[in-house]
């Protein structure tokens, strides 16, 4: 977060293009993990924005425990979402291009998460639509919809 803090502290407000990483998490009934921001209070995908130097796949994981609290691995790449524009509540502009993974547990071990990001996750039927903070995560909702018909078979109800 000081990278982001040090160019905000250089360029305001002004729109900037930022690289970030997403994570599906689906459990043992295909419900899939979402977090409740504490931006928001809306609900999103845990993930977040890359620092310098880190790949797509190692800022989700770092996220995915800053965010949700548990220590993924990336197993299925469903694309970059980059046509997308959000202005936060604080007035700061981006155009987030976004890798999103569906990710597995690779512990039962969960951890604290950051209380200035999340408020609180729960795992949610693909059946329900959530409000998102944000256009692009109702993107994400939808390929984690597209994932489970290809390998369940799911069909929204």
């Amino acid at each position: 977060m000081a990278y982001i803090h040090d160019i905000r502290a250089k360029v305001g407000h002004m729109p900037l293009i930022m690289t970030s990483s997403s994570g599906v998490l689906f459990n043992s009934r295909h419900e899939v993990l979402l977090q409740a921001r504490a931006d928001t209070g809306d609900w999103g995908f845990p993930g977040g924005y890359l620092d310098y130097g880190e790949s797509f796949q190692t800022a989700l994981m770092r996220e995915f425990k800053e965010d949700a609290g548990w220590l993924v691995k990336p197993v299925k790449f469903l694309g970059i979402l980059d046509q997308d524009f959000y202005t936060y509540p604080n007035g700061d502009r981006v155009q987030p291009i976004n890798a999103v993974y569906v990710v597995t547990l690779q512990s039962q071990q969960q951890f604290s998460t950051k209380p200035t990001e999340t408020v609180k996750t729960a795992f949610v039927s693909l059946d329900e639509d959530p409000r998102f903070f944000n256009q692009q995560h109702e993107k994400i909702w939808q390929l984690a919809r597209d994932y489970a018909s290809q390998c369940w078979g799911y069909e929204k109800h």
